[in-house]
């Protein structure tokens, strides 16, 4: 048979993504948390488990050096990768928000400096508002950016959004809704079709059983 190559995203998610492998019946038994291994097997050995750093899972699954992959939803976007999104894992729910210390009027055409970990992501929203930004890229403590007075607003995932309320920011516009995905190699689905579906089988199986 040969190999199915997943790479699953660290961080957030990852446990919430193991424990539905493990409904779906797929299981990693040398696989925890805090383990220094990076690369993993089922029992029968027929597919192979990386576990690397959310941003680079689409990066692996593009390249082909992985067949399926595991990752959030804003990672694929902010990638703009060219892989198939094939399955809603519904794990790690969230959305995109713009949030500000100031009462900032999203108006078409007025100019804004935007801090975000997604730039892409970013210029991409503005631009269906036809509002010009000057993005700063920024991988953590994107909300002191405007405290700062580095920006006039930001661009991040929020769960609870109290993070940005402690940090006396205010949401000032709502993006999409984003979740956990499960994305295909273009080629993968092309050459390992069978192997590829059972999985989608076998998850979806197991998020039924979760509703």
């Amino acid at each position: 048979m040969t190999q199915l190559t997943l790479a699953l995203a660290k961080g957030r998610t990852a446990k919430d993504s193991i424990h539905l492998l493990k409904k779906a019946n797929i299981t990693f038994p040398d696989f925890h948390e805090k383990s220094r291994k990076l690369v993993f097997y089922n029992e029968d050995q027929s597919i192979k488990m990386i576990y690397v750093k959310a941003v680079d899972v689409t990066t692996y699954v593009e390249q082909g050096a992985a067949d399926i992959g595991i990752v959030g939803r804003d990672n694929i976007l902010e990638s703009e990768a060219d892989l198939y999104e094939l399955l809603d894992l519904h794990i790690g729910k969230c959305r995109f928000v713009v949030a500000s210390l100031k009462d900032i009027e999203l108006i078409q055409g007025n100019p804004l400096k935007v801090a975000s970990k997604y730039t892409n992501v970013t210029k991409k929203f503005f631009a269906r508002k036809g509002i010009p930004v000057e993005t700063i890229k920024l991988n953590g403590s994107v909300e002191l950016a405007p405290i700062i007075n580095m920006s006039d607003c930001i661009l991040d995932i929020v769960e609870t959004g109290n993070t940005i309320k402690e940090n006396g920011l205010t949401i000032i516009d709502n993006g999409e809704y984003i979740s956990t995905r499960l994305v295909v190699n273009k080629a993968s689905f092309a050459t390992k079709t069978e192997q590829i579906q059972t999985v989608i089988q076998q998850l979806k199986r197991a998020l039924e059983d979760s509703e």
